[in-house]
C-alpha cells in the first residue's frame, strides 16, 4: 500500500495539491528555484525541501531521510521542448533525467535495507522527449526496467510497456483539456513499479463506446458585471515564459491566451493561469511576488487534475487491475521480445481491439470532464497586463514583417485597438521604423483591404 511520497524538481508542488486528498503524504521535496522553493515554505512547512536533487542519492544511502513508497518528479523539459534545444541528453538538463533513475536505485536499496518492497515510480514530461535523438527516453525506461541495455526504436510511441526484470513501467500521453481544463496541454506520463505492480492497470483503461470531442462554448459572455470575449473554447499550452514572452510566440497570434474585457485586449492573470492548472485560487500569490515570479512557477507545472486521476488509479491499482481483466491478451499479441521474459509493447497513440474488447492508450480518458475559458475568467484583473494601443499595433507589425496569419477575431480586436493611437505617437513611430515597416500597420488600420480580411497580415 502506498502511504508515502518523495518529490523531485517539486515546483509548486501540483503532486501535493492532487494526492493529499487521497491520503497520501509527502516525506520530502526537492526544489532549487528560489520563488517555488517559496511557495513550498508558505504551504507546506512541515515538509523538507532537500534542495539539490543531486545530493540525495547519498542521503537515502546515509538513511538521512526517509525512502518513500513512491517517488515523483519531472525533470527539466527544456532538453526536449520544441520551445528548447532539443539537446536531450547533451544538455545538463536532460541528464538530470538519469540522476532521476539514481535517486529511485538508491531509495529501493534503503527499501531493500528496511524489508520493504520496491517504490513506484511517477514521471511526467513534455511529449517531445518521445522525439529526442539522444534517445533520452529510451534510456530512462529501459534503466527504470533493469534491461541489460538500451531499448531504441526507429518511434517511441505515445502508450507503450517494458516489462523488465526489475520493474514494468508503463506510459501515455494525455491532454489536460479532457480533465477539466480548458488547456491543450498534451503531457507524457511514465508509471512503473516492481514485477507485483500493474502499470498498465493505471494509465490504459477499457474501452466502451465513442471518445468525448471537446464541446463548442461561447465565445462572448457577460461575468460579474462585464463583457468578455474569448478567441477559442480553450487555450494553448500556457508557457513558462508567458509573463515575458507573450507578444511573440504563436498565442499572441491565434489568442488562445488573450481575453477582451470591456473592448480592452489582455492577457490572462497569475489568477486566471492558476485556475487554467488547477490550482487553487491564489495559491502563488505571495507576499512581494512579482506576476513573472507566478506566470513562470504556473506554466512549469503539472496538471493538477490529471496528475489526481493518475493518483488516484495509483492508489486503487488492485481496482484497476480488476478492471484490466482481459489484457493479458493484449500483452500476447503486442509484445516485442527484449531477452528472456523482458518484453517491450508498442501500443501507438489510439484504440485498439483485441479478443474482442477494445482498449483505450489516447491521449482522451473514458470519462472526460470539460471546462471552458468562460469558468477560468476572473474579472478583477490587474491594469497592467491590459495591452496598450501601441502594444496592439506593434502585434500588427510583426505578424505582417514575419508573415504569420492573425486569428480574424483577434485581428479585429487588435486594430480596433491599435486605432486608439494617438496621431502624435502614429507620426513619430512611422518616422523611426526602418523602411516604412510601420507605415504598411498604419495603412492596415486605415482599413486596407489587408487588413479586412483579418487573415494574411
Amino acid at each position: 500500500m502506498i502511504r508515502t511520497v518523495g518529490s523531485i524538481c517539486s515546483g509548486i508542488e501540483a503532486a501535493s495539491v492532487a494526492w493529499q486528498p487521497l491520503g497520501l503524504l509527502f516525506q520530502w521535496f526537492s526544489e532549487i528555484a528560489p520563488f517555488p522553493a517559496r511557495v513550498l515554505r508558505e504551504h507546506y512547512p512541515e515538509t523538507p525541501n532537500l534542495g539539490d536533487m543531486n545530493e540525495i542519492p547519498a542521503l537515502l544511502e546515509a538513511g538521512k531521510v526517509v525512502a518513500p513508497d513512491m517517488i515523483c518528479g519531472g525533470t527539466p523539459c527544456q532538453a526536449f521542448s520544441l520551445a528548447g534545444w532539443q539537446n536531450g541528453l547533451h544538455d545538463e538538463r536532460g541528464n538530470l533525467t538519469l540522476k532521476f533513475v539514481d535517486i529511485i536505485e538508491a531509495n529501493d536499496r534503503a527499501r531493500a535495507r528496511a524489508g520493504q518492497p520496491p517504490c513506484v515510480v511517477f514521471w511526467e514530461n513534455v511529449e517531445g522527449v518521445l522525439k529526442d535523438k539522444t534517445n533520452a527516453f529510451g534510456c530512462l525506461v529501459s534503466s527504470l526496467a533493469g534491461l541489460d541495455g538500451v531499448l531504441e526504436t526507429k518511434r517511441w510511441p505515445n502508450a507503450g510497456m517494458i516489462a523488465g526484470r526489475r520493474r514494468n513501467v508503463a506510459w501515455r500521453v494525455l491532454d489536460a483539456k479532457y480533465f477539466g481544463l480548458p488547456q491543450q496541454r498534451r503531457r507524457l506520463y511514465v508509471v512503473a513499479g516492481d514485477r507485483e505492480f500493474h502499470p498498465e492497470a493505471v494509465l490504459f483503461e477499457r474501452h466502451q463506446g465513442e471518445l468525448a470531442t471537446f464541446p463548442s462554448a461561447p465565445l462572448t459572455f457577460e461575468k460579474d458585471g462585464h463583457a468578455f470575449e474569448v478567441f477559442r473554447a480553450y487555450a494553448d499550452c500556457l508557457y513558462s515564459a508567458y509573463g515575458t514572452k507573450w507578444n511573440g510566440n504563436a498565442a499572441a497570434y491565434n489568442g488562445s491566451l488573450f481575453v477582451k474585457q470591456d473592448g480592452r485586449l489582455r492577457r490572462l492573470s497569475p489568477l486566471e493561469c492558476e485556475r487554467l492548472m488547477g490550482f487553487p485560487d491564489g495559491y502563488t500569490s505571495l507576499e512581494r511576488a512579482t506576476r513573472t515570479n507566478r506566470y513562470q512557477a504556473i506554466g512549469n507545472s503539472w496538471a493538477v487534475p490529471v496528475v489526481r486521476w493518475i493518483g488516484e488509479r495509483i492508489v486503487d491499482v488492485a481496482g484497476c487491475s480488476a478492471a484490466l481483466e482481459g489484457f493479458e491478451e493484449v500483452l500476447q499479441s503486442y509484445a516485442r521480445k527484449v531477452s528472456g521474459d523482458e518484453a517491450f509493447f508498442d501500443f501507438g497513440d489510439g484504440i485498439f481491439e483485441v479478443g474482442g474488447r477494445s482498449w483505450n492508450c489516447s491521449e482522451v480518458p473514458e470519462r472526460c470532464v470539460f471546462r471552458t475559458m468562460e469558468d477560468i475568467i476572473a474579472a478583477d484583473a490587474p491594469e497592467s497586463i491590459y495591452i496598450s494601443p501601441v502594444g496592439c499595433a506593434g502585434i500588427l507589425r510583426r505578424s505582417e514583417e514575419r508573415r504569420i496569419a492573425v486569428q480574424p477575431r483577434l485581428a479585429r480586436a487588435l486594430r480596433d485597438i491599435a486605432a486608439q493611437m494617438p496621431a502624435h505617437e502614429i507620426e513619430r513611430r512611422s518616422r523611426v521604423q526602418h523602411r516604412g515597416r510601420f507605415s504598411r500597420s498604419v495603412e492596415m488600420l486605415a482599413g486596407s483591404p489587408a487588413a479586412s480580411s483579418g487573415v494574411a497580415i
